[in-house]
């Protein structure tokens, strides 16, 4: 007792001082910077709504040129590609082309077996030149008549008795030349030569083979006279126009060329209830009966569109995220809407958006209905995925 009497500090007294110094350190350098501490609470608060709102990304609905196309599968073909027969039979001798080789028209590609029509013409020759003496000696029986008519040495019946045996075997002389002519022109298929230019293809006969009129020896492609036969539902034949555009896609969707229709089929294939649209194609790198998917421009008119990722489908039914004014900020609402078909990244809109409407594409993930958003920065808020169930 008489040492705390001494002036001794008691242990207690000692904490509370302790405690109560950061308290007045705090309130000093408050008041050094000019601010009182009233003011503190109010901008916490205003940091702490700032800080609520969501960053995303918004775009502005607006009407752009809209296509509104069908999109079908069709098959290429080559108007110039053609299958190489024989006009002769016969065995195959040779074959003087291989598959893959660019012929030019007249290239003698295969040689059949010739020796029947160089026979058939032997012996016609042979006929002939029996029927020539005949026709010889027609000719001067029919000039000595027609002298001795003038002397009166010979009647008329005589006379005109040579010059109808003149005109028989004239007659009979011709008739050898064209059979003569006939074979030799059968002779001359018994070489198969090239109709057109093009790349000799699969060549499924072999030499020894016997061939008929009926057996087909190759085919020749020319890929340069290409078009597109594009069957197009019954349904849609109405929409049918020349001149429509034609957008040729990769297997990716993507236009890789565009053409016009230049042919509707006047009638409808009774199986497929289809009717059949032709276009030429005149890009390079298709091959004949490639198949191809196709789609048919049939008009352009203005429209709304929204990204997919901006999207989701639940249940069924489709959303997107709006950003709408309320209390001097923004708030997302989920709206429902109808969309079309797909043009390229983006829906068409056909119903529940209209323009000027703010719709979020990015960072939907990070939001619900009602919630308090703010746009990003370029480059601050990041795509979410925006798939329902």
């Amino acid at each position: 007792m008489s040492k705390s009497a001494t002036g001794s500090v008691p242990r207690h007294a000692l904490r509370s001082r302790f405690a109560a110094l950061p308290t007045v350190l705090i309130l000093a350098a408050t008041a050094a910077c000019g601010g009182g501490p009233a003011e503190a609470p109010a901008g916490g608060a205003a940091a702490g709504r700032g800080a609520m709102a969501a960053p995303v990304d918004m775009i502005t609905l607006a009407e752009k040129p809209v296509e509104q196309t069908g999109e079908y599968v069709g098959t290429l073909k080559s108007r110039r590609s053609n299958t190489v027969q024989s006009q002769v039979e016969g065995f195959l001798l040779k074959i003087n082309v291989k598959s893959g080789d660019r012929v030019a028209p007249g290239t003698v590609m295969f040689e059949i077996d010739a020796s029947s029509q160089q026979s058939a013409i032997a012996s016609l020759e042979s006929i002939r030149a029996a029927r020539e003496s005949d026709a010889s000696f027609a000719r001067q029986q029919a000039e000595r008549a027609k002298q001795l008519l003038k002397v009166g040495a010979m009647s008329q019946q005589e006379h005109d008795q040579a010059q109808a045996q003149l005109k028989a075997a004239e007659a009979q002389l011709k008739a050898i030349d064209e059979q003569i002519k006939q074979q030799r022109n059968e002779w001359s298929y018994s070489r198969v030569t090239a109709a057109t230019a093009g790349v000799v293809g699969d060549i499924p006969v072999r030499v020894g083979d016997r061939i008929t009129r009926a057996t087909p020896l190759t085919t020749l492609e020319d890929n340069s006279g290409l078009e597109l036969n594009l069957p197009v539902p019954v349904q849609e034949a109405p929409r049918l126009k020349l001149g429509l555009p034609v957008e040729l896609l990769d297997e990716n969707g993507k236009t890789i060329g565009t053409e016009r229709i230049a042919f509707i089929s006047p009638s409808v294939d009774d199986a497929m209830q289809t009717v059949l649209v032709k276009t030429p194609v005149t890009r390079a790198g298709l091959r004949s009966d490639q198949f191809v998917r196709a789609r048919i421009v049939w008009s352009t008119a203005p429209g709304l569109t929204v990204p997919v990722v901006a999207v989701s489908r639940i249940s069924g039914q489709y959303f997107v995220f709006v950003a709408e004014p309320a209390s001097g900020g923004l708030v997302a609402k989920q709206r429902p809407i109808a969309v079309g078909p797909m043009t390229g990244n983006d829906y068409l809109v056909t119903s529940g958006l209209k323009v000027g409407d703010r719709v979020i594409v990015a960072g939907v993930q990070k939001i619900g209905d009602g919630a308090p958003v703010a746009e990003a920065p370029p480059g601050a808020a990041k795509p979410g995925s925006a798939g329902g169930s």
